[in-house]
């Protein structure tokens, strides 16, 4: 597999034969608003008029942190990557839920964390650790119909949504400052951390929500390698 080290981008570069980008993605930028700044860029500073790019994983707008960014052939190595285990860090909110599980959609309930402590906190971790069942998100990226499940949650639709089995390797919490909690997490794809967020101030006896994500790998790629996307145009702009 083709990477491309951010301190090599130059005229060797194929771009069309397969690079593979490590991005920091920005707060509130979603994920194909990366690739078609990606895309844009090497269609505009080459003589590429046509090129493919896809990102390795979705990220949600207001999570920041490591996205693969694949171009050309090596779009094809996409499923491979995104399957491997990702890693985030994060803060959950206690005492309170919201119907995205994020900050994306306002507060829609709240309850008392008075009885919350130390270490029911990091008891009930055990509980999401392993093999768990997990329902996605109603504001997720899921289709039903050929329809976005969050299009249908803004229009007020009801949607069934059918648990899935997801595996956490890891969950732990790294901070507490309430109503504030950090963790890490390393789990399978397919494991939505916003549900994460809101089953586990339920078993606290309470609500949650996810208030900060940030991913920090994918398999053995890492966010201390990844370049911003000004990086990228600076150095592509050279070429």
């Amino acid at each position: 597999m083709s990477a491309l080290i951010p301190t090599q981008i130059n005229n060797s570069i194929d771009f069309t034969a397969g690079v593979l980008l490590l991005i920091n993605k920005p707060l509130e930028w979603t994920s194909f608003d990366v690739v078609k700044k990606i895309r844009n860029l090497i269609t505009e500073k080459t003589n590429i008029k046509k090129i493919k790019v896809g990102h390795a994983g979705t990220l949600d707008p207001l999570a920041t942190g490591l996205l693969i960014i694949c171009t050309g052939k090596l779009t094809k190595q996409i499923n491979t990557i995104q399957n491997q285990e990702k890693q985030y860090i994060g803060e959950i909110s206690l005492g309170a839920c919201t119907p995205s599980f994020d900050r994306e959609t306002k507060i829609s309930n709240t309850f008392s964390i008075k009885h919350i402590n130390r270490k029911l906190l990091h008891d009930t971790t055990k509980k999401f650790t392993g093999e768990i069942w997990q329902k996605p998100p109603i504001f997720s990226a899921l289709k039903k119909k050929g329809e976005r499940f969050y299009n249908l949650a803004r229009n007020k639709e009801e949607i069934e949504i059918a648990k899935r089995k997801v595996f956490i390797r890891h969950f732990e919490i790294i901070d507490i400052e309430m109503p504030k909690i950090s963790f890490k997490i390393s789990c399978s794809k397919g494991t939505y951390i916003r549900s994460l967020a809101n089953d586990y101030g339920q078993a606290l006896n309470s609500f949650g929500y996810l208030s900060k994500l940030c991913r920090t790998k994918i398999g053995d790629y890492d966010l201390n390698k990844a370049m911003e996307i000004e990086d990228f145009a600076g150095k592509i702009n050279l070429l």
